[in-house]
């Protein structure tokens, strides 16, 4: 049952086994020095001679109202800094000192791709959806000096220089799992992270809901699991540490807003003392327990015999699914410790019919692989030392997202650049190939991060390697290019309130 909680004490979250991957490539072609500043790495920069000024008379322009929200966006961002109202125009038409968003058919760019043109009178931006556009906004961002995402009127120049992006991502999943079950972190916490999430152009947040020390989300047919379970955290007890179905369908929303699928975990049968707290009934024993504000967790299970256990399951993942738009459910499934194979498999095979009743894909952490899985089922990888589990899913053609960690003496925020960057999700297991790996996620454990500046300190900027990993192909990435780039952001993720941990690889500038 500790294994979990030892690789995350020592290092966790992502300490990647360099040994089975060989190094990035020592010759890629070098970054034009103009386009320095961007994080992920692009697929194809071609630049060209010349820049492009913002000024109090540049404009957006949009060929359809369905764009209005992706232009509010961009607007919002650029105004506070240089002071600029940047007005928003419907126009098919080509205009000078615009910033142009235009939707497109361009087979190549996929859902989420965008091409770039910059020129010394406008700057063209074309996807083949609003993702796509969304993504390209945040290149510009990045093409600005730092201090465009300060909130108060900078004196300076706002120029952007010219060239040509054209960018696809790797992978489509590409994301970042906050466990909220150890220490809670309230609606403001999750949008501003989401808001650093859309910067890196990942996608995906996985909101780690219940665990032995906290249950977080509000279910109206078992209220006890909030008004009891979520009075905890480690630490403490008498809080009212949940999200109410409204606080999380407010999460749900901005994270949409910013082209970010929320996916909620509610990990069982294991990792359930907060439920088996507020109600007794649904262990074996029907006795009484206290909550657990211990950062160890303790061997519990929900009781695999009892019909009762199927019927708060489906009670949950009916109201879950009815909040989260999106097709995923996670049901962790690890470290299970308490359950008999027989009954694991009994478990899981119960809950997979009920995820696909609502119409869920069910995803569960690597554990899942010792029981018989749906086709639709996805693995999420963790445990180099049961990978045999990974490779065996991977065989029966099992998608599998990639969250690899080994044992260290550090927490994640203090990784090794060089670690958490030259790895690569595809060399990773024996056999596997671009079309096994649905993507990547880089998971942080709260045990030991209890506040904003913790989670600021333990995420970055060791996040923003997997936002590359998961984006930029792995051909033409380079450990000195990267830590070039990443320098760079220093200054971006201080204008943005960040308090990144100031790895002593990179040179930052001061």
């Amino acid at each position: 049952m500790q294994l979990k909680f030892v690789i995350r004490q020592l290092v966790l979250s992502c300490l990647i086994v360099l040994s089975i991957n060989p190094p990035l490539n020592s010759d890629a072609a070098p970054i034009p020095a103009a386009f320095q500043n961007i994080i992920p790495l692009p697929t194809v920069i071609q630049p060209a001679n010349g820049t492009f000024s913002l000024t109090a008379s540049t404009t957006i322009t949009i060929q359809t109202s369905a764009l209005t929200d992706i232009a509010h966006y961009l607007a919002d961002r650029l105004s506070p800094a240089t002071g600029y109202s940047f007005p928003i125009l419907i126009s098919s038409a080509n205009t000078a000192n615009t910033i142009q968003l235009m939707l497109s058919t361009n087979q190549t760019l996929g859902n989420e791709g965008y091409q770039l043109s910059i020129q010394p009178n406008t700057i063209n931006l074309s996807a083949n959806t609003p993702a796509g556009l969304f993504h390209g906004i945040q290149t510009i961002r990045q093409l600005l000096p730092p201090t465009i995402e300060l909130n108060t009127p900078q004196n300076g120049r706002w120029n952007v220089a010219t060239g040509t992006i054209t960018d696809t991502p790797r992978f489509v999943w590409r994301g970042f799992m906050l466990d909220v079950a150890r220490h809670f972190f309230p609606v403001s916490d999750v949008k501003r992270l989401i808001d650093l999430l859309a910067y890196y152009k990942l996608n995906h947040l996985h909101l780690h809901l219940s665990d032995d020390q906290g249950w977080r989300i509000q279910i109206n047919r078992w209220p006890n699991l909030t008004n009891y379970g979520g009075s905890s955290q480690i630490g403490a007890v008498g809080g009212a540490y949940f999200y109410t179905q409204a606080d999380y369908s407010s999460i749900v929303q901005y994270a949409s807003s910013h082209f970010i699928d929320i996916i909620p975990e509610i990990d069982f049968p294991g990792h359930s003392k907060a439920a088996l707290a507020s109600y007794p009934e649904l262990s074996c024993t029907g006795k009484p327990i206290e909550l657990s504000t211990s950062s160890i967790s303790d061997a519990s299970s929900l009781c695999i015999s009892k019909e009762s256990t199927y019927t708060f399951l489906d009670n949950v993942i009916a109201e879950l699914s009815a909040l989260t738009p999106g097709p995923y459910l996670h049901i962790g499934g690890d470290e299970a410790t308490s359950t008999t194979q027989a009954d694991y498999n009994i478990f899981l095979n119960k809950v997979q019919h009920i995820a696909s009743t609502y119409h869920k894909q069910l995803i569960g952490w690597q554990d899942i692989a010792t029981a018989n899985l749906s086709p639709a089922a996805v693995l999420q990888h963790w445990n180099w030392n049961r990978r045999s589990l990974t490779i065996n899913a991977l065989q029966q053609g099992t998608l599998v997202i990639m969250s690899p960690v080994s044992l260290g003496q550090r927490y994640p925020g203090y990784v090794s650049i060089k670690t958490s960057y030259q790895w690569d999700p595809v060399l990773q297991l024996q056999n596997a190939t671009e079309n096994n790996i649905l993507g990547v996620e880089a998971p942080l454990w709260t045990e030991i991060v209890a506040t904003q500046a913790d989670l600021d300190r333990m995420t970055f900027p060791w996040l923003i390697s997997y936002a590359e990993i998961g984006w930029s192909a792995r051909k033409g990435k380079d450990l000195d290019s990267y830590l070039s780039r990443l320098a760079t952001h220093g200054p971006r993720l201080t204008a943005l309130g960040v308090n990144f941990y100031r790895s002593p690889e990179v040179s930052w500038p001061h």
